[in-house]
This record gives structure tokens, sequence and C-alpha cells, in this order.
């Protein structure tokens, strides 16, 4: 199927055509790894190895977060060479197959090294734990790159009038992902969670081998590719920022997003170690905090929808944002698991509310052309965003280790701090300003 397709599909005649089914088991695939890795088992090792006490489970919250932060730098840097790579040659499903193999063996790898039975340090940590912070930056940065692809090949997959229904069918699909992929913990239920890792790194191929092996890239033959060079794609990058300038609205959005995303992204990086370290949740109750969390961010997109199309996307974004402010400043307090519960429920809501209002919010604010140019940008500030808020969460963490749990509770509320300074900025937003709002 390809994007010239005139005669209109019922929803399930166009879900089950096996390119777009076989793109979609991709996001059910990445979805394992994002959070069996991301979320759970890597944080949940980290704290078993390291948190050998309440100083200790600080430094453990330091490797966390600055692994996530490593990652998201190296993305930052790559992911404008990205787009130039997609618009000259037209290679997408490629470069998938190989990040996400390499993700994949990075993945495996740290399972490998994680079973290392071995005196020796590395960074003042056991030298088999330091081999798997390396995997994991790998594996995650990989992660992510092949995601500038997979997001981008959603395009060759139908029409314009068919893409929110490709969309939603994807992000369903990985939601199940995230289902299936916890199923590992059975494995691992009474500790050695390194031993979660290979059976991730397994899932997550076995569910990408459909895209493998039936999409087709529509490649740009030689004869009519630009040359383009590396920093072409950065250079785009400050033209749509000065661009984006003469739209006071939308510049201002994208600054408050800047933060609110900071704090979204960095809660969920944490959430496991925090709830676990810091609270007091067994990795079993975490395990089902975890699918609340995913189910009630389900519930706020579903839900987000129908709110932000009565209140408009810039109300539903300062719903979500003082959602955000209130669950982070009960997991501060939180000196109970009742208290967690709501918390996490409430920053699962606040997730997959802000996937429905942020961007709403920018095709009401943003001129039809230039709205690719913009969306293209909004990517790229959460990427920059995904780097500061771990960096900060982990600095703290690193300097009040002394202070034990106190410290990351005083890390998280800079999240609170994160939050609101994007709610200041965002209520400044003019919602009825578009193409003729232009800066002072």
């Amino acid at each position: 199927m390809n994007s010239t397709t005139t005669k209109p599909k019922s929803p399930w005649a166009l879900y089950l055509t096996l390119p777009i089914l076989s793109w979609a088991f991709y996001d059910f695939a990445n979805t394992i790894f994002s959070s069996n890795i991301n979320t759970v088992f890597f944080p949940f090792y980290t704290d078993e190895v390291l948190g050998t006490s309440e100083v200790r489970q600080q430094v453990a919250s330091t490797f966390v977060s600055y692994a996530n932060a490593v990652a998201s730098f190296f993305l930052v840097i790559f992911s404008p060479l990205f787009g130039v790579w997609i618009d000259t040659t037209g290679y997408k499903k490629r470069f998938i197959v190989w990040f996400a193999s390499i993700s994949i063996f990075a993945t495996f790898m740290m399972g490998v090294f994680g079973g290392f039975q071995t005196d020796a340090l590395l960074w003042g940590v056991p030298l088999s734990y330091a081999l798997v912070v390396i995997s994991f930056v790998i594996a995650k940065f990989f992660f992510n790159s092949s995601l500038v692809f997979y997001d981008s090949m959603m395009s060759d997959l139908g029409t314009r009038e068919e893409m929110p229904l490709i969309s939603g069918f994807g992000v369903a699909v990985g939601y199940l992902g995230t289902i299936v992929g916890l199923l590992v913990y059975l494995l691992v239920s009474d500790g050695d969670y390194y031993r979660a890792f290979i059976p991730t790194a397994i899932l997550y191929l076995l569910f990408s081998l459909p895209l493998f092996f039936i999409n087709k890239d529509q490649v740009i033959p030689k004869s009519e590719r630009k040359r383009r060079s590396f920093f072409e794609g950065y250079k785009e990058i400050i033209k749509t920022f000065q661009d984006m300038r003469s739209y006071k609205s939308i510049f201002t959005f994208m600054v408050a997003y800047f933060f609110i995303n900071d704090a979204i992204a960095t809660t969920i990086a944490m959430m496991a170690i925090y709830a676990t370290a810091i609270v007091g949740f067994t990795s079993g109750q975490f395990i089902i905090l975890y699918l609340v969390s995913t189910i009630s961010s389900v519930i706020g997109s579903f839900v987000f929808g129908y709110i932000t199309k009565r209140i408009g996307a810039k109300n539903g974004v300062t719903i979500v944002a003082i959602l955000m402010i209130i669950s982070l400043t009960i997991a501060v307090f939180a000196f109970s698991q009742g208290m967690f519960w709501i918390a996490g429920s409430l920053v699962g809501i606040s997730l997959g509310s802000m996937w429905v209002t942020s961007r709403t919010l920018i095709i009401e604010l943003s001129p039809e052309e230039k709205r690719g140019q913009f969306f293209g940008l909004f990517a790229f500030s959460g990427k920059v965003s995904s780097i500061i808020g771990p960096t900060i969460y982990g600095t703290i963490t690193f300097q009040l280790q002394h202070l034990g749990t106190t410290a990351s509770r005083i890390a998280l509320s800079t999240m609170i701090l994160m939050t609101l300074i994007g709610l200041i900025i965002h209520l400044r937003v003019k919602s009825d300003e578009k193409i003729e709002g232009l800066a002072d």
C-alpha cells in the first residue's frame, strides 16, 4: 500500500494490511525494551547491586539518571544527521534494522555482563555493573535512534487522512507490548534482575522481525539524490528556531513544553528506583503499580482527547501540568505506599494526556506550511529536555547522598519546580494567535 491509494479502507482492513501490522509490531517490540530495560529492570538491577544502604541508594539513583542523560545527549548530537539521511536516501527500514539490531545485541550483552563474577572495579563500582551501564547507554541510544526512522516510516503506509488511525493503532499495540514484556518478571521475581535482560532482548528481536522482512523502503534513486552535509541538519534546526520566533504563541509554548516534558521524562525514568528504594515498594508491587500507571496513560489519552476537544488544547495542557504538580508533590511527601499509588496513577494520566494535548496545540498554533518544521523542533526539544532533567536529578542525589532518602525527595522536588516554571510560561500562550501573531 502507498500514499496514492484513493479508495478509503475500513479501519480494520487498514490495520490488518501486512506493512501496517508489521510496522505496529515494531512498536510492540520497542515498547518491551522501553518498559523492561529503561523503566523497570535496569533501575531494579542498579539498586540491587549498588543500593546496599540509604547512602548507596542515592549513588544508584545517580547512575540511573546519568546513564539516561548520556544516551539522550548522543541522540541530540546525531538525530539531525538522521533527518539528512532520510531526506537524501529514502532509507528508513534499512536503518531501523541496523540500529535495532545493535540495540538488541547491547541488551543481550547487559545480561551477559550482569552475570559476571569479578572483584574488579571501574568508576568505583563492580566492573560487571560498569559494563552493564555502558551496554545500556548503547542499547538506549540505538533504540531511540531507530524511532526517528520508525516514526518517519508512517508516512509511507497510508494517506494523510489515514495517518491518525495508523498512529493510534501503533500506540495501542505498543501498550500491549508493555504488558507482555513484564511477563519477564516471572523469571526474576526472587532477585538477580540481570536475568531479565536476555529474555527482553529475545522478545525485542522476535517482534521486530515482521518489520525487518515485510516492510520495504521507498528509496530515492541515486540520480535524484542531493548531496547534503552533516551540519545541514543543524542548520535546519537553527532556521526553524528562527522562524518559530516570528510566531510568539508557539515559541512560548515550546519553551513551556521543554520544562514540563523535562519533569515527565525524568519522573518516568526514575519511578522504579524511587518507589522501591525510597517508598519501600517490593519489585512485585512496583510491577503492578507500573501496569496501573500504563492503564492510566491509556485512559488519560482517551479522556483528554474529549476534554481537549471541549475546552481547547491550551486549557488541556494547563490541566495536565497541574495534575503533574499534584502527583509530584504527593510523591515527594509519600511516606506510605498508598500515597505513591495515587502519585503513580496521576503520573500515568499526565504522560498520556500530555501526548494528546501538546500535539493538538501545536497543530492549532502553527501555520500549515510550517507544521512539519515545528513538529521536528518539538521532537528535538523533547530530546534535549531528556538530558537536563536526569542530569539535575543525578547531580542532586550524588551531592546530597549523605542525607539518605531525603536526597531523592529533594531531587524529585526539583521536577515540581520545572513543571511550575513550564506552567507559568504556558499561561502566557495566546491560543487564538496563529499565523497573524507575529512577535513584537
